[in-house]
């Protein structure tokens, strides 16, 4: 059941109430520092994230989901596996009939995108190429609603929120089986620009005019 807003501290309600659409937490998210979990392995509720004002890509869809959740948008995410099993979430939105997400990512091109896609395998096949590094290629997918936890509370608590995390581990993946040509030309694209930028991330890609940022 969606919270209330007394639920909600003053400065979390300023949050919430000052970022309404996909668009709006999608930059806010962006602006914050990215969670690399340097103290150990945290899965921070949206609350614990306002406060340490850092997240990684699970504790950014849940950011996402509690916001949009005040303004109609239901907590759903996606689960994208990777054979290297460094996963990446996503929250999911729908708007006109068109799939939509917001993401928090160390890559740019892992981040959000613009409700254009029909199906939701189409919006997580425009990861595909971005998600190719070194060691990282999707392998499958599969969507998760929050409301399928009942009162377990991944917006307030003040410790990790680790079922949130097992959950998506757990629920059942459409595999996803991209050809290995592209996903060779993906990986010799990303070496050569490693190679050359060995501090950054690629973002130049086909699908860059249908990310959300």
């Amino acid at each position: 059941m969606r919270p209330q807003p007394a639920q909600f501290t003053a400065a979390e309600w300023r949050i919430v109430q000052s970022r309404r659409t996909p668009l709006e937490v999608q930059r806010y998210l962006s602006a914050i520092p990215y969670n690399r979990e340097t103290e150990g392995a945290t899965c921070f509720s949206f609350r614990r994230v306002i406060r340490e004002r850092r997240a990684h890509c699970l504790e950014g869809a849940l950011v996402a989901a509690t916001i949009l959740e005040q303004h109609g948008y239901p907590p759903l995410l996606v689960s994208i596996e990777s054979q290297d099993h460094l996963d990446h979430v996503l929250f999911l939105y729908k708007q006109k009939g068109k799939y939509g997400a917001v993401a928090r990512s160390r890559d740019i091109g892992l981040h959000g995108r613009k409700p254009v896609f029909r199906r939701v395998r189409d919006l997580v096949m425009s990861y595909f190429d971005p998600y190719i590094d070194g060691s990282g290629r999707i392998t499958g997918y599969a969507v998760a609603d929050l409301y399928d936890l009942g009162s377990y509370d991944w917006r307030f608590s003040e410790r990790n929120v680790m079922k949130v995390e097992r959950h998506l581990q757990e629920i059942p993946h459409r595999p996803i089986r991209g050809s290995e040509a592209r996903y060779q030309r993906a990986l010799r694209r990303y070496q050569e620009f490693h190679r050359k930028n060995p501090d950054r991330s690629p973002d130049d890609f086909p699908t860059k005019k249908i990310w959300l940022r």
